[in-house]
């Protein structure tokens, strides 16, 4: 049996947005590294985000295993994430055991579609082809 214990924050609506980008970043022709996301970019948060994408919905202790973690550390990085609104995190039982998931919220799958696309475009400028360019 699961019983949720609801996240104020997450009762009162869906919590703050990213910034959209301005400036250099929303300039298509400025260089791509110019729109990286620093909530999104750094390492285990953008490796939070990529699980979380492809479980759907992730236990705490799965996301602290795979990015070689500690609890505390991966505490707060998802605070840094729930408090962007990119995840929501539920914490409820299964059995009588506490557990925590994590699920991608629609605005952190628009931030990491967001910032895959950047980081594509940044391969694609060093890329270097058959020919040597």
């Amino acid at each position: 049996m699961t019983t949720s214990k609801a996240n104020p924050a997450a009762a009162a609506g869906p919590g703050p947005q990213p910034p959209a980008p301005t400036g250099a970043a929303s300039d298509p022709d400025a260089h791509p590294v110019l729109g990286l996301d620093d909530v999104v970019h750094q390492r285990v948060r953008l490796g939070i985000l990529t699980i979380a994408h492809e479980a759907r919905r992730v236990e705490f202790g799965y996301l602290r295993t795979q990015l070689e973690l500690t609890a505390g550390n991966l505490s707060k990085h998802l605070t840094v994430l729930e408090t962007a609104g990119l995840v929501e995190v539920e914490k409820g039982y299964e059995g009588k055991r506490g557990r925590t998931w994590i699920t991608l919220t629609a605005a952190g799958t628009t931030a990491l579609a967001e910032e895959i696309a950047r980081l594509r475009a940044l391969i694609d400028r060093v890329e270097i082809t058959p020919d040597g360019r």
